[in-house]
């Protein structure tokens, strides 16, 4: 079964071939990589890696923070390959002619930017109007939104006052992105996280002001 292993670790000559040969150490296969984020010192990665049939989850844990400087932000079941030219895809699906594109991009947002669930909400008036909603799209409506219009992507604190009681329960990430004049925005949902970092944020910024470029067409 494939999981998705996020990991911060010291960025320094080695260290990951140090966290491969541990992961290897309890039979995990390593099938794909993608940094996330790179500071000075650090770096944030995100690692697709497959165990063998009986394996515990736990051991990929014990095994990466095996190796000195390895911290691990989080561990969930993971479906597909890491690819950042999902992202291009995404664009090219939703500029394609007599398209939904609010519903294109929804349905492709997850797959793309490695979420569990996306969302297009608007708030004309008092109530929050949902455009268009992925598969895995919680069933608990969203009743509140009172950061729209949004002027900037921007990373949502998990407890925050507007997120449903369920959301929280099932400890979602969350964090969304103007499209057009911020008026609808792009909401997305990491179940069980990992957070979303700050340059996945300015990532999703910058993909979704290419979008609004499209979707005014």
């Amino acid at each position: 079964m494939p999981f998705l292993l996020r990991v911060t670790l010291e960025d320094r000559p080695g260290s990951l071939g140090l966290l491969a040969v541990e992961l290897g150490a309890v039979g995990a296969d390593i099938r794909s990589l993608e940094v996330v984020e790179r500071g000075d010192d650090y770096a944030v990665d995100d690692i697709v890696v497959e165990l063998p049939h009986g394996a515990l989850p736990d051991t990929l844990i014990t095994a990466a923070e095996a190796v000195d400087g390895v911290h691990v932000d989080s561990l969930r079941p993971f479906g597909g390959m890491l690819d950042i030219h999902r992202e291009l895809e995404l664009i090219d699906a939703v500029a394609a002619r007599g398209a939904d594109r609010l519903q294109v991009l929804a349905d492709q947002a997850p797959r793309s930017l490695n979420v569990s669930w996306a969302s297009v909400v608007s708030r004309p008036a008092s109530e929050v109007v949902v455009l268009a909603g992925s598969s895995g799209a919680p069933e608990t409506p969203l009743v509140q939104a009172d950061w729209l219009p949004l002027p900037r992507a921007r990373l949502f604190e998990t407890d925050a006052d507007w997120v449903p009681g369920p959301w929280r329960e099932l400890d979602t990430s969350l964090a969304a992105a103007p499209i057009g004049d911020g008026g609808k925005a792009l909401l997305l949902g990491r179940t069980g996280g990992p957070e979303f970092r700050p340059s996945e944020v300015a990532r999703l910024g910058y993909l979704t002001g290419i979008i609004s470029t499209l979707i005014r067409k």
